[in-house]
């Protein structure tokens, strides 16, 4: 049987702790008591652990259950995709980064571009927090070791610039001919191992990128593709690009 994995919230080389909502649900629902043996992913990596301690809210003292870590376990690691994932709608931008967090990207950073709706692009800062609990549900329930970086919301020139990937792929509407796979062929030996993240991944927000959006992302050396003759959601659009990357990453 799959024993339920955590996250932990703060831990050292032997130990870890849940605090705060996920204690209180291990603690009320799942009664927790010491001894009982969890999965605890602890700054990166996947233990066996042992709960040593439990203690229930009180007052202003949250819930907070402690463990023991005992042998590392094996895990898959994260993929090395930088997401860019302009900002659209709240509900289809939470979907969109639940799944992106399942399908294993390692850091999403929401832009605002130059069609992103304006309350929209206002309001995204005070989202942030939100998707990152998003990703951290997402990322216990798919039984990943590390949680996404989602950065702050930035504009697309400040995004453009922070990306260092070596293969940067852009979702185009105007590109006809190249697809995904033909340009990862192309980008063949770009890749170093020294690179964190090796590949970056552009979705544009309801309503396409603009032709000065177009132009400053092949200034900074992306490469368009298209994923066929079908318009696609943005939140479509970002799931199945990302899932043919997986396949490559394979």
């Amino acid at each position: 049987m799959t024993r339920r994995r955590w996250i932990a919230d703060t831990w050292t080389a032997t130990s870890a702790a849940l605090t705060g909502e996920q204690a209180e649900h291990l603690v009320r629902v799942l009664r927790a008591t010491p001894g009982q043996i969890y999965d605890v992913v602890a700054g990166g990596f996947l233990h066996r652990a042992e709960i040593t301690n439990v203690r229930a809210a009180s007052g202003n003292e949250p819930a907070e259950v402690l463990f023991t870590l005992h042998e590392e376990l094996e895990s898959d690691s994260a993929l090395p995709l930088h997401l860019l994932l302009s900002i659209f709608k709240f509900d289809h931008m939470e979907w969109a980064i639940e799944k992106a967090t399942e399908l294993g990207v390692s850091r999403i950073t929401p832009v605002v571009a130059r069609r992103t709706e304006k309350h929209l692009g206002l309001t995204a800062a005070k989202r942030a927090e939100r998707w990152r609990r998003i990703a951290l549900e997402a990322s216990k329930q798919s039984r990943r070791v590390t949680i996404p970086e989602i950065t702050e919301p930035i504009a697309l020139k400040g995004a453009l610039d922070q990306v260092t990937s070596p293969v940067r792929i852009l979702l185009s509407e105007t590109e006809q001919t190249t697809s995904i796979a033909a340009a990862l062929k192309q980008h063949e030996g770009l890749v170093t191992l020294d690179a964190e993240l090796t590949h970056a991944l552009a979705i544009g927000p309801e309503g396409g990128w603009t032709q000065e959006e177009m132009v400053l992302f092949t200034q900074h050396g992306w490469q368009h593709v298209t994923l066929g003759p079908r318009i696609l959601r943005a939140e479509t659009a970002a799931i199945a690009a990302l899932a043919i990357l997986s396949s490559h990453f394979a």
